[in-house]
């Protein structure tokens, strides 16, 4: 696709780094067919095709609209195009760019950037966003199902066993997580501790910044990756920690892009790199302990479950890990039903839920329905988003596969 860019952004990094994307994309169309929202509205504008003529053209000094504005805001950055894509193209980038030029050009007002603001202050700070969750749950039968659906009941994290390994790893807690599913991140470490891993979580660390990154707030994403950075280094330094664990594959996605985030900060370029290359989903950290796992699967024995995968969009399409986590559930004894789509976002996708909700729902009804199927009495996913999101729709339980692998091993309910 030939560009001639305006001159606010020819010369600027994002300027060339969105050029070479355009230039990739051969008008082929290959992506519309795996867009949800496409398949949903049938609008060529809400496709990535569309979308990057949208791009394209306020790149090259057009007129941004709330037309404009409004299909970006409906993409939910699921990355599926991007599967598809024969050319390379790295649509996610592109829209991140395009994004923040609307953002600047068309500001928001009234309850859209009210709205906006709430998710961008609260949702990141951990503590603010525990208290909330808390007084959330002490009033849950009184919500509006939007925020009711947001509230998932309290269960149980079990205990954490203490470092014991010579072998240690990083967990991030995260913002959202340690509130919502305290239980993904101690079921992990049970895991990883039956399999000589002890991990840990380091306090300073906190929100990977996905959140303030998708709501334009780029600048304090940014923030955000060197707070985490700092936390983690001195024990990556020297040694002490092996790598940094996610087990929630949205903020995978963001962590291993840091050295592509800060890639231009002189005093963290090398180390937001490190960090990238030392960041791993749990999935590929209990993949490599594959021969451990199964000895210890085999001892424990146990019957045959029949299980629905749901794999978040951040781990097929974001991080590229596809077909690792049905191998650990199929040698730990559950039989996983067939699920038609299993490329499609279920709506979920960080606050889009919230944002877009008619168009979340539609997906998530989709996805349910897909995942029932099979009559499955369990559904499983990697991502707390997803979980959360799909548990308001479904009296079916969802829960992380990592605790799946848990209640396995050590006997902690599902």
């Amino acid at each position: 696709m030939q560009t001639q860019l305006a001159d606010f952004i020819r010369n600027t990094p994002e300027g060339r780094e969105a050029d070479e994307i355009l230039r990739k994309c051969v008008h082929c169309g290959f992506c519309t067919a795996t867009c949800p929202t496409y398949q949903l509205l049938g609008d060529e504008l809400d496709g990535p095709r569309g979308r990057i003529y949208l791009i394209k053209q306020l790149l090259e000094g057009q007129d941004v609209t709330e037309k404009t504005r409004l299909h970006l805001d409906r993409c939910l950055t699921c990355r599926s195009c991007e599967s598809t894509c024969p050319s390379g193209v790295h649509y996610s980038r592109l829209a991140d760019i395009g994004r923040h030029i609307v953002e600047q050009r068309v500001p928001r007002r009234g309850l859209d950037q009210a709205a906006r603001w709430v998710l961008r202050e609260l949702v990141p700070r951990a503590s603010v966003f525990g208290a909330a969750m808390k007084a959330g749950r002490a009033v849950r039968g009184l919500l509006p199902t939007v925020l009711k659906d947001k509230v998932p009941v309290a269960r149980a994290s079990g205990p954490w066993p203490r470092p014991r390994h010579a072998r240690r790893m990083y967990a991030l807690a995260g913002c959202a997580q340690p509130a919502m599913a305290p239980s993904i991140n101690a079921a992990t470490a049970r895991v990883l501790d039956t399999l000589g891993i002890s991990l840990q979580e380091a306090p300073t660390a906190g929100c990977c910044g996905a959140v303030r990154f998708h709501l334009n707030d780029q600048d304090g994403a940014r923030g955000e990756a060197r707070r985490n950075i700092d936390a983690w280094w001195p024990a990556i330094e020297s040694g002490e920690v092996e790598g940094i664990v996610m087990t929630a594959s949205g903020c995978g996605v963001q962590v291993k892009d840091y050295g592509h985030l800060l890639q231009h900060d002189p005093a963290y370029a090398e180390r937001a790199a490190r960090i990238s290359a030392l960041t791993r989903d749990v999935a590929e950290v209990v993949a490599g302990e594959a021969g451990q796992l199964r000895a210890q699967l085999n001892a424990k024995g146990g019957g045959e479950t029949a299980v629905a995968w749901h794999a978040p969009c951040t781990l097929q399409h974001g991080l590229k890990v596809r077909g690792v986590v049905e191998q650990l559930l199929a040698a730990a004894g559950f039989r996983l039903t067939p699920v038609r789509d299993g490329h499609l976002c279920c709506g979920s996708a960080g606050t889009y839920s919230l944002l877009q909700p008619e168009i979340s729902h539609q997906l998530r009804d989709n996805k349910l329905a897909a995942l029932g199927a099979g009559g499955a009495g369990i559904i499983l996913s990697a991502n707390i988003g997803c979980i959360t999101h799909l548990q308001a729709g479904t009296s079916t339980p969802v829960r992380h596969w990592i605790e799946a692998i848990d209640a396995r091993l050590n006997g902690f309910p599902l």
